[in-house]
């Protein structure tokens, strides 16, 4: 009973509708990143920049987000879930505004990194959020809630591409993007688990400044997200390439590879929570790390088109839904989730940023088949690591205690 109460106190929804709210602030930061991606080809034509000086700019986002994601557990402790969730999420919109207005390359370097941190901490707190809900529900709900972002990025990407087509200014669009993702997002925001963070989470560890010291099986996990996200990263950005370089696809076909790649993901990740309801997130994890082992092996080996798009298929089926699991797991890995998923998410940042770099480099060094054995032993990891996802059990504080859920 005295649950229910605080619940009351504090204008809780039902946990139905605090999971649907929470899919919604998920879709609603996939559509900011995929209306952003379609306009890059505008922002490089209107400032007149070269590859090399775009390339530069756009390691910011990921640099911004890698400095700020650890300040997201300080505000979420300050003002609470919902609110600091409602405060990033409508500054992560609001932020798709600024790159369309930069005057210049330095400009935009400054907005990209303002971009990227509100992006990652609007992350961290979202998955935090994720987490809670689905220690209210007792049930998986972190690979459909990250589903619902890859549902938003492709919408977003949809009207970003129609905007393009139209002609239409991206600082016209950007701007008309972010004022409406933030009212969609503020309004989504009212449904969310208001849950107050643990009494652990304001204790400082000795020798350790404002307590942000965090568990060492955060880092063990955000390596597995690493590897995961690794092989997505090569596999967005390289699987063209490979087509038509390696097995000399047609450009149509190339293309439509890392659209097929992509929507390949979010069926998985919508899916995803059924296949750990009923065999447990390490089966789950270990078997995507087969998948995408297998998937792997056939596009180092394949020597013609259909069985290596069939390899990246599989590539991406194995490895959808670790890093929402891997998030999962870091937020009941110790007594403050903003803080472990910070940790991890700075880790697959990390590894977002440097696979594509470190694909060319080898495939410079080597070959582009070299470079997909990377790929492949990456995914092995997976399979070997699968195990760390196993964390120990938390509640949330005034969370009512669920159906145990199968780890």
């Amino acid at each position: 009973m005295g649950t229910s109460r605080e619940q009351a106190g504090r204008g809780d929804p039902s946990p139905r509708r605090a999971r649907a709210a929470v899919a919604a602030v998920f879709t609603v930061h996939g559509a900011v990143t995929g209306g952003f991606a379609t306009r890059i080809p505008w922002l490089q034509e209107h400032l007149g920049i070269g590859s090399g000086t775009l390339g530069l700019a756009l390691a910011f986002p990921a640099a911004g987000a890698a400095l700020a994601m650890p300040l997201a557990g300080r505000v979420t402790r300050r003002l609470g879930s919902r609110a600091a969730l409602r405060l990033l999420l409508v500054l992560w919109c609001a932020s798709l505004a600024l790159p369309p207005l930069a005057p210049g390359p330095g400009t935009l370097c400054v907005a990209l990194a303002v971009y990227g941190a509100t992006s990652g901490m609007a992350d961290v707190a979202m998955n935090a959020l994720g987490v809670r809900t689905e220690e209210l529900l007792g049930r998986p709900v972190m690979s459909g809630l990250h589903g619902m972002w890859s549902v938003g990025a492709l919408a977003g990407s949809a009207a970003g591409t129609v905007a393009a087509h139209a002609g239409t200014d991206a600082r016209v669009h950007l701007g008309a993007a972010a004022g409406v993702l933030a009212l969609l997002g503020a309004a989504a925001c009212r449904y969310v688990w208001d849950a107050p963070a643990p009494e652990e989470a304001h204790q400082e560890r000795p020798g350790r400044r404002g307590g942000w010291a965090v568990p060492r099986s955060a880092l063990v996990i955000g390596a597995v997200g690493f590897c995961a996200v690794f092989a997505e990263g090569a596999s967005l950005d390289w699987s063209a390439v490979y087509l038509r370089d390696v097995v000399g696809s047609a450009p149509g076909v190339a293309a439509g590879c890392t659209t097929a790649f992509a929507c390949t993901m979010a069926v998985a990740r919508l899916a995803g929570d059924a296949a750990v309801r009923r065999f447990g997130t390490v089966r789950t994890v270990r078997a995507g790390g087969v998948l995408a082992t297998a998937g792997g092996a056939l596009v180092v080996r394949a020597g013609s088109p259909v069985p290596v798009l069939v390899g990246f298929g599989l590539l991406g089926l194995g490895i959808a839904v670790v890093v929402p699991l891997a998030f999962a797991a870091a937020g009941r890995s110790g007594p403050d989730p903003s803080r472990s998923i910070a940790a991890v998410a700075t880790i697959t940042y990390t590894s977002g940023l440097v696979a594509p770099t470190v694909i060319g480099q080898v495939a410079d060094a080597t070959s582009l088949v070299v470079s997909f054995g990377l790929v492949t032993a990456c995914a092995a990891g997976l399979v070997a690591g699968a195990g760390v996802l196993r964390a120990p059990e938390r509640r949330a504080a005034g969370v009512p205690a669920g159906p145990a859920v199968r780890r």
